[in-house]
C-alpha cells in the first residue's frame, strides 16, 4: 500500500467535512458490524490458527466487546455530538457558553497482539465513531488475524475514511512519518517510548495503553476459595497474555497455604500438557515469548504446573512460591500463565514495594476491610482495577480504560474513548447590543474594584 498517498487521501476526506455529519458515522458503524458479524467464522478460524484460541473465548473476551460498543456509540453518538451549555459568569454578561465536540482529523491506531481483533477493532471504531478518519495497523505477530482484518476493512471501505496497513518495523515507521492528529498504540512500554518520540518530532497527540506488573493483594480476612477462583479465571485467561492480568499475588502470610491449595484445585481443568490442549487454554503467541517466559520460571519454587513444551508452545499454567521481589520473573512483566506468590506480614512494607516500582496498569485487592481497601485504593497508584475481582473491570465501559505513569497515557472505552478521539471546542457568544465599559481605559479604582466583584 502507498503510504504517503493514503495518508494524503484521509486528509482530503476528513477536510471534505463527510465524517462530521452524525448520519455517517452511525451508518459506517452498523456496515462494520454486519460485515463482522457476517464473517465471524473467518475471524474464529484465524485466531485459531495464530493462538489456538477457542470460539467461545474469542467471542467473550474480543468480539462481544467490540459488538457492545458498536451498539453504544450508535445509541450515543447523536447525544454525545451536541454542544454543551455552560455558565458564563457576570464578567462576559450579557453572552452564552458552550462546549462544542468535534472530531480531531486523521488517526492512526496501533494494535496488539494478544487480544488481536478487540485491541485494533475497538479503538479504531472509537475514533470512527467521533468522527474521524483511520489508519489501523494491526500486530504482524498473529499473521492470520492481522491478514483477515485487512482482507475485511480494505474490501469494504473506501482507503480515505479507513484502511488497515500490514506489516511490522518498516510499515510502522513509514506510517509514522507523517503528522496525524491523533496516534493510539496499546502495546509494551518499550516500543511505547519509540511511538511517543516519533510523534512528538511532529507534535502528533498520543494516547498509550501499555502494561506492567499488576500486583494482587490477598488479605486475610478474604474469601480465599472464591478469591482463588476468581484469581485463577483471570490469570489464565489467554493463557496469561492479558496486559490486565494479576502479575503476581502479595498474600497475608497466615493464609499463604491456604490460598495456595485453593489455587491448585480451581487449576486442575486446565492441561498439563499440548496433547491435553482444550478450547479453553492457549498457546504462546510465538517462540520468542516461550522462551522469554520459559526463562522466568525458577523450577525449584514451582508448587503447581511448571510442564513447558518449545515445540506447541505449550506452558502448564504454573504457580511459584517463596518468591521474593529479587527473583527474575519479578523484575518485567510477566504476560504469560505464571503465577508468583510473595507472603506478607507487614502490609505497609509491602505497599512501599509497589510504590517504589513503575505505576501498574491494574491492581488488585480481595479483602472485606473496608478500612484496609480505603488504604490501598489512596496510597497506590494504578491505571484501574477492582475489589475482590480482577480484570472484569474493563467489561464496563463506563469505567476509563488507561494507564497511568510509565503503564500509559490517557484511556478510552464509551464515553472516555469518544472524548480521547474528539476537541472540545469552547465557544463564548455575545450579542451587540450591550458592551461594558469596565474592561476598557481609562482605568480606575472603581473600575478595579467593578472587576473584583465580577470576577472573584
Amino acid at each position: 500500500m502507498d503510504i504517503p498517498q493514503l495518508y494524503r487521501s484521509q486528509k482530503a476526506f476528513f477536510n471534505s467535512n463527510q465524517t462530521k455529519d452524525v448520519s455517517f458515522r452511525i451508518q459506517q458503524l452498523k456496515k462494520l458490524k454486519h460485515i463482522l458479524k457476517s464473517n465471524e467464522q473467518k475471524l474464529y478460524d484465524a485466531i485459531y490458527t495464530d493462538f489456538a484460541k477457542s470460539e467461545f473465548e474469542t467471542y467473550a473476551t474480543e468480539l462481544a466487546l467490540i459488538y457492545h460498543d458498536i451498539n453504544l456509540f450508535i445509541k450515543k453518538i447523536p447525544d454525545w455530538s451536541r454542544k454543551t451549555w455552560v455558565s458564563t459568569g457576570l464578567a462576559n454578561f450579557p453572552a452564552s457558553s458552550y462546549v462544542m465536540p468535534e472530531p480531531l482529523g486523521n488517526t492512526l491506531v496501533i494494535g496488539a497482539w494478544n487480544y488481536p481483533y478487540q485491541l485494533s477493532i475497538l479503538p479504531a471504531l472509537t475514533a470512527l465513531a467521533a468522527g474521524n478518519t483511520v489508519i489501523l495497523k494491526p500486530s504482524e505477530v498473529p499473521s492470520n488475524t492481522s491478514r483477515v482484518m485487512a482482507e475485511l476493512i480494505n474490501t469494504n471501505f473506501s482507503s480515505e475514511y479507513f484502511a488497515v496497513v500490514e506489516g511490522g518495523v518498516l510499515e510502522t515507521t513509514a506510517l509514522l512519518e507523517h503528522r496525524y492528529d491523533k496516534v493510539f498504540f496499546t502495546g509494551s512500554t518499550q516500543v511505547g517510548k519509540i511511538i511517543y518520540q516519533a510523534a512528538a518530532k511532529h507534535l502528533s497527540p498520543v494516547t498509550l495503553e501499555l502494561g506492567g506488573k499488576s500486583p494482587t493483594i490477598i488479605m486475610a480476612d478474604a474469601n480465599i476459595k472464591m478469591t482463588a477462583k476468581r484469581i485463577v479465571w483471570a490469570k489464565f485467561l489467554n493463557a496469561g497474555q492479558t496486559c490486565i492480568a494479576p502479575d503476581y499475588i502479595l498474600v497475608e502470610k497466615s493464609v499463604k497455604e491456604k490460598l495456595i491449595e485453593a489455587l491448585k484445585k480451581e487449576m486442575a481443568i486446565y492441561p498439563h500438557s499440548a496433547e491435553e490442549m482444550s478450547d479453553h487454554y492457549l498457546k504462546i503467541v510465538n517462540t520468542k515469548n516461550f522462551d522469554r517466559l520459559d526463562a522466568m520460571i525458577d523450577n525449584s519454587k514451582v508448587c503447581h504446573g511448571g510442564n513447558r513444551n518449545r515445540e506447541d508452545r505449550f506452558i502448564e499454567p504454573t504457580l511459584m512460591r517463596d518468591v521474593s521481589f529479587d527473583d527474575d520473573v519479578m523484575k518485567e512483566e510477566i504476560f504469560g500463565p505464571i503465577l508468583p506468590i510473595i507472603a506478607f506480614t507487614d502490609l505497609d512494607k509491602v505497599i512501599q514495594e509497589i510504590k517504589n516500582r513503575p505505576k501498574p496498569l491494574s491492581f488488585y485487592v480481595y479483602s472485606k476491610n473496608k478500612k484496609t481497601i480505603k488504604k490501598l485504593l489512596k496510597e497506590i497508584s494504578f491505571g484501574g482495577g477492582a475489589i475482590n475481582d480482577s480484570v472484569m473491570h474493563i467489561s464496563n465501559s463506563n469505567l476509563p480504560f488507561g494507564g497511568v505513569g510509565m503503564s500509559g497515557i490517557g484511556s478510552y472505552h464509551g464515553k472516555t474513548g469518544f472524548d480521547t478521539f474528539s476537541h472540545h471546542k469552547s465557544i463564548l457568544h455575545k450579542p451587540f447590543w450591550f458592551e461594558s465599559s469596565v474592561k476598557y481605559p481609562l482605568y480606575s479604582n472603581l473600575k478595579r474594584k467593578l472587576i473584583s466583584w465580577l470576577v472573584e
